[in-house]
């Protein structure tokens, strides 16, 4: 096993090795059972009257122990006095201080530590729930998996050093410390009164979600702040979401939803696999009473939008005091709560956007689309969809359970859409398994391969007792540039080289193929109509529309022959969408005929005011643009649909004073009314470093148009290091806008 923690032993040694410091009485125990006896009282004294050696107090050493596994954030770390509790790393070293009734002496006195997961009915040995390590010499072998040796001796005191096993389980511990005479009977068992908690390392090679690249475990691990990426392919919109791991009841709550809610059994809390399953299912609620309520309406009365929530810190919080689903929640929203889950428990977890993203309810691995003699799609046969972005998260860990070859990045995807093993959860699935079409790996290949590479088919539909006309068949369009946040920096990484191989490529033709040979439910396909290559049609689309102005949807008719005319219908519709591919009420629509003549490019063009899509706008400012043409006398008929996003201001954020801890750090946050109309009852949120609570910064006046929206505000940033403020307006006519602004905090003592 690997010694994790030995990097800063020669550190730990020269603080645990200096001269005791003074204990003041309040921080020893005063119960009578706690206070040491004078050999004269003390049961067994021995021949020579030497007292049984009994712990009068156990220091956990909070800040060398946090220092050196990474959890000095933790806000249970930083409790005051007999308040704050343990979190170490697995497979690490971690040190504990034990004051004494007397000098310890190891040839007359031998101690036992015994761990016990909390919250077992009954603790196994076999089950690894019960644990009892003797405390060996420096220097002596222990054949257990726990290892505790005496570190060094103190007046009075000394410091013992445990090893947890790479693999121990993930949860809260109890510890009891035995103590007895070696050469006579009895003993005296000290209870420490409360548990310390034991999460995954990242930090130790025999770990299996270690993670070989310091740059990344402070991104995957350690950042408590993010970027989602929103929008659609075309326009990709960055949304900053802070994680807040570290945060009062995070830990917690994450532990209550793994133990309490998914009911992971005590021998599985080791198994990485095992547990990011569970958490998939259990940030979700329709089937567990999980975390997040899902709502993909545009009624949210009675809960939170799912667009002004700033992050996860608010959610698991209001979660783990009230144990019901806080309401409500879309794909980022729950794709950054199970990021936050998972990086508290030392999992690394990044977020991960695909843009066109399917949603496979047959298994078929293609989308289905059935339109109409209008080009309208036909909600009622649709029961697949194109998402404009779908969230997901990836988990890093080994995959003991497929192969080395499948090590890596896994998939987990929280938002509840399909059943799997009858719970809405689905994954890990292993990446490099979905890039090569191997979808009977577990868990859930299938459905996440068809998220990223499904074949859209369009079939125009004549009725009942007609056949089904396949008018298009689209193999490139799904999966688009699948993004993530870029290691320390605040920019984009693309993925999409890791789900998939290049389109148009052989490699990606060969994958599908795969894919769907593997699949028990083979999708029936009519051949494409004949070849036609005369007529060409193209959309023309802005993608730097900013709401409030007017735009045009633009259809480009190309004739490339050289000696026939054309004559050609065509219809345009405009339509609100929601991001999760559901069309709303058409906008308005246009139609019209075109003699096309040879070598001739014809424009239809469909205008539109903010008066006329303003007050139809989803929560995404989402539009779904279709046309349907026909040639006329040849047969030919041409569907075609996009999609694209208005632009939403950003907040400026200006900040008055420099980030010091523990010095009020003053800043400014503002934006320019769009719209042509005032906004009304407008509100600014705020998180940022030393806020223990979401600010919420109403509005005294309406902001007219082309008028600042503005406010002010203060916090006290606690920690050095890299922090963010991130602010989210909403009023009764705009929502959703956001901007965030990234800076270091600096140490006090630096301006002193």
């Amino acid at each position: 096993m690997a010694n994790c923690g030995s990097w800063c032993s020669g550190k730990m040694r020269s603080l645990f090795r200096r001269k005791p410091r003074e204990i003041s009485m309040n921080e020893v125990c005063t119960e009578p059972d706690c206070l040491p006896k004078p050999p004269s009282e003390t049961e067994n004294g021995g021949e020579f009257g030497v007292p049984m050696l009994t712990i009068v107090r156990v220091d956990p050493l909070i800040v060398e122990n946090g220092e050196a596994h990474h959890t000095s954030k933790y806000e249970i770390m930083n409790r005051d006095g007999a308040d704050a509790r343990l979190v170490v790393r697995r497979g690490q070293e971690f040190f504990m201080r034990l004051h004494l009734n007397r000098d310890y002496d190891s040839k007359v006195d031998g101690l036992s530590v015994v761990f016990t997961l909390d919250g077992v009915k009954r603790p196994q040995y076999g089950h690894g729930t019960f644990v009892v390590a003797p405390l060996l010499n420096e220097g002596e072998i222990s054949e257990g998996a726990w290892h505790a040796t005496l570190y060094s001796v103190e007046v009075n005191s000394m410091v013992i050093k445990i090893t947890s096993p790479p693999n121990a389980l993930v949860g809260k511990w109890k510890i009891e410390i035995d103590a007895k005479k070696k050469n006579s009977g009895g003993a005296i068992s000290f209870s420490v009164n409360e548990p310390f908690y034991i999460i995954f390392n990242p930090w130790c090679p025999d770990d299996e979600v270690f993670l070989d690249d310091e740059n990344k475990r402070q991104e995957y691990v350690m950042a408590d702040t993010g970027l989602i990426w929103r929008g659609n392919h075309k326009s990709m919109r960055p949304t900053v979401w802070k994680y807040s791991q570290f945060e009062k009841d995070i830990l917690d709550s994450a532990l209550y939803l793994m133990i309490e809610v998914g009911k992971v059994r005590s021998a599985a809390r080791n198994d990485p696999v095992v547990i990011s399953r569970i958490l998939s299912a259990v940030v979700n609620s329709p089937d567990d009473n999980g975390a997040v309520m899902g709502n993909w309406s545009d009624d949210f009365s009675g809960g939170t939008a799912p667009t002004k929530w700033l992050g996860s810190q608010k959610i698991l919080q209001q979660y783990y005091k009230t144990k019901k689903p806080v309401k409500y929640g879309q794909c980022w929203v729950f794709s950054g709560v199970l990021a936050t889950v998972c990086k508290t428990l030392g999992i690394p977890c990044r977020v991960v956007t695909n843009y066109s993203s399917a949603h496979d309810t047959q298994g078929s691995l293609t989308v289905d689309y059935f339109v109409d003699a209008q080009g309208k799609i036909m909600e009622e046969l649709n029961s697949d969809s194109i998402w404009n972005f779908h969230v997901w998260n990836e988990v890093w860990m080994k995959r003991l359970d497929l192969g080395e070859e499948y090590h890596g990045w896994q998939a987990i995807d929280a938002t509840p859409q399909e059943l799997s093993e009858d719970a809405y959860r689905c994954g890990p699935t292993s990446v490099a398994a979905i890039k090569r079409g191997e979808v009977l790996r577990p868990y859930d290949g299938g459905f996440l391969f068809a998220e990223v590479n499904a074949d859209k088919i369009f079939w125009r539909y004549n009725g009942p007792t007609q056949p089904l006309k396949l008018i298009r068949k689209d193999i490139y369009g799904i999966g688009k540039q699948i993004s993530t946040k870029a290691v320390g920096s605040w920019t984009r990484e693309d993925l999409t080289h890791a789900y998939k191989y290049p389109e148009e490529s052989y490699e990606e033709r060969q994958a599908m193929l795969k894919a769907l040979h593997q699949s028990e439910s083979l999708f029936s396909r009519y051949y494409l109509n004949e070849e036609f290559n005369d007529i060409k049609f193209d959309f023309e689309l802005r993608d730097d529309i900013v709401i409030g102005k007017p735009f045009s949807v633009v259809l480009l008719i190309k004739n490339r022959s050289v000696d026939t005319k054309y004559r050609v219908s065509v219809i345009l519709r405009v339509e609100v969408v929601l991001y999760t591919g559901r069309v709303g009420k058409p906008i308005k629509s246009a139609e019209t005929d075109r003699l096309v003549k040879p070598g001739v490019l014809e424009e239809v063009r469909l205008d539109l005011a903010y008066e006329e899509y303003g007050p139809r706008l989803l929560d995404q400012c989402a539009f779904n643009i279709a046309c349907l043409a026909t040639v006329k006398d040849t047969n030919f008929e041409y569907f075609a649909q996009d999609d694209f996003r208005i632009l939403k201001p950003n907040i400026d954020i200006e900040r008055k004073t420099e980030a010091i801890v523990g010095y009020i750090l003053e800043a400014t946050a503002a934006f320019i009314n769009p719209l042509p109309t005032p906004l009304k009852n407008g509100k600014f949120l705020i998180e940022g470093p030393g806020l223990d609570q979401q600010l919420k910064i109403k509005l005294s006046q309406n902001v007219q148009p082309g008028e600042k929206a503005t406010c002010t505000f203060s916090m006290i940033p606690k920690f050095t290091g890299r922090s963010t403020i991130v602010v989210k307006f909403y009023s009764d006519e705009l929502d959703d806008v956001d901007g965030f602004v990234n800076f270091m905090v600096q140490p006090a003592e630096a301006y002193n």
